[in-house]
């Protein structure tokens, strides 16, 4: 039998004490005035042009990606505690991707296997001994959490490549202070509007050594085609900066500049939302025609910061994610305030034989994989489905992990037959530079399929507004 699912807002009678005001708006609130609320929520995000492309399903560069107009709200003293562990494990997580193209000292101490990294897709040679701003490698980290009691928070997984969906938690944020200006004042929720000026302010913080003046910053796109282009663009108006695609880029001499009506402008950082695959054809996949030739050449030699770090996806990896307590301890000699979900990796013996006999029960992840895609919820498969992955596991160990089936928190949502609960993840956004920041808040995932534990965009999902209270 499934564990009992915790609701973040509990029975309407007796609601936990930060939803009391949520819970008064939804029993005074009908059915048909929400409904009301949707379709305008809707049109908002329609007209303004916030849409999310599904390559799967096409690319359609209309998909607006569903969005729940009840908000998710968490007590000012959790947040508060769980932004300290958040801050916490991108500290450890830095410092990890730092040592992997250094001195690598949790390699040679025998705390990873060393194919876990050096034969790892995210790691790339080329950033070996390499000097970078102030020795930061993920200066956006998008760490994904799930809920499953009133004081438990699990870390599901780190994106420190080019986490997205920001640009969703700040929309979302504008259009139920459009639609809701009065609860939001009731509620004192704490703001999340300054979050561009903080990424802008984390940027310049990490210009290069050999910057003059005030750094200019641009976000590199890889055109209006990428699913995230809404976001690239968005995030770009909103700091004033130019929002630029490869061909729009130049290096000359070892420096970078953008070409521009009056000639050609020094950048110092370039904001990249491109995989490292495509950053410079001179220095990995020489096809690609979406990055800036010459870039690394002029990353070596201190002229440009490039944000994220290549590489960085190293830690991204769901197998290397279960060592991510243990560098809590190495290299900051501190116990993890935050804690991983129990993983075994189908690579060794013991967890592979543990995965095939439980596969009924556990969810199933490929390491290098995203979005929801390329796993197995195993209590909610077919048992031929279970006999498929079963074949992978045994033809590919070392591309899985397993994990047990979390019984993740739910929130009120509105669905077609009114509020219920459906069950919720979160991925708050950790800016470092020279210091680490958050805003309050992030951005809920929600799993709008009864029972479903899949809160991916790209797999049916939607989002909601994330309230973070004063006090």
């Amino acid at each position: 039998m499934p564990p009992v699912a915790f609701d973040e807002m509990g029975p309407m009678e007796s609601c936990r004490p930060p939803y009391a005001r949520v819970r008064d708006w939804l029993a005074a609130t009908s059915p048909e005035a929400m409904e009301t609320r949707r379709r305008e929520a809707e049109f908002i995000f329609r007209r303004t042009g916030i849409t999310f492309a599904v390559y799967t399903e096409g690319g359609d560069p209309e998909r607006l990606i569903p969005f729940d107009v009840i908000p998710r709200v968490i007590d000012g003293a959790e947040w508060d505690a769980l932004s300290r562990g958040l801050a916490q494990r991108v500290k450890a997580l830095n410092a990890f991707i730092a040592d992997m193209y250094g001195a690598q000292e949790f390699l040679r101490a025998g705390r990873i296997p060393a194919e876990l990294v050096l034969r790892n897709p995210g790691f790339l040679a080329q950033m070996q001994g390499l000097s970078v701003a102030q020795d930061v490698y993920t200066h956006v980290a998008g760490i994904d959490v799930v809920r499953v009691s009133p004081d438990e928070f699990y870390v599901l997984e780190d994106n420190c490549r080019t986490p997205s969906g920001v640009s969703y938690m700040l929309e979302n944020r504008e259009v139920m202070t459009r639609l809701f200006p009065d609860l939001l004042t009731r509620c004192r929720v704490r703001p999340v509007s300054h979050y561009p000026d903080l990424l802008l302010d984390t940027l310049r913080s990490v210009a290069p050594r050999n910057c003059k003046g005030d750094p200019v910053v641009a976000l590199l796109t890889p055109g209006h085609f990428n699913s995230a282009y809404y976001e690239h663009s968005f995030l770009a108006d909103e700091m004033g900066i130019e929002l630029v695609e490869g061909v729009d880029l130049v290096v000359q001499d070892l420096v970078a500049y953008m070409r521009t009506t009056r000639g050609l402008k020094r950048v110092d950082v370039v904001y990249r939302r491109i995989d490292d695959a495509f950053l410079d054809p001179s220095c990995f996949r020489a096809d690609s025609v979406l990055g800036v030739p010459g870039i690394m050449d002029a990353y070596r030699a201190g002229n440009v910061t490039i944000a994220n770090a290549p590489g960085a996806g190293v830690s991204d990896d769901k197998a290397v994610y279960t060592f991510v307590p243990d560098m809590v301890r190495f290299y900051l000699g501190e116990e993890p305030l935050l804690r991983n979900v129990p993983t075994w990796r189908c690579s060794e013996k013991e967890g592979l034989a543990y995965a095939l006999d439980h596969l009924h029960e556990l969810v199933v992840k490929d390491v290098a994989g995203s979005g929801g895609y390329g796993m197995l919820v195993g209590p909610h498969a077919t048992v031929a489905e279970r006999a498929e992955f079963a074949a992978r596991l045994r033809a590919r160990p070392d591309g899985y992990i397993a994990q047990p089936t979390l019984a993740l928190s739910t929130c009120p949502t509105f669905v077609a037959s009114g509020v219920a609960p459906r069950h919720v993840d979160l991925r708050p956004y950790v800016l470092v530079g020279r210091e680490i920041r958050l805003v309050p808040g992030g951005l809920t995932r929600v799993a709008l399929r009864e029972g479903s534990l899949v809160v991916n965009s790209s797999q049916g999902g939607g989002t909601k507004d994330t309230w973070v209270l004063e006090g």
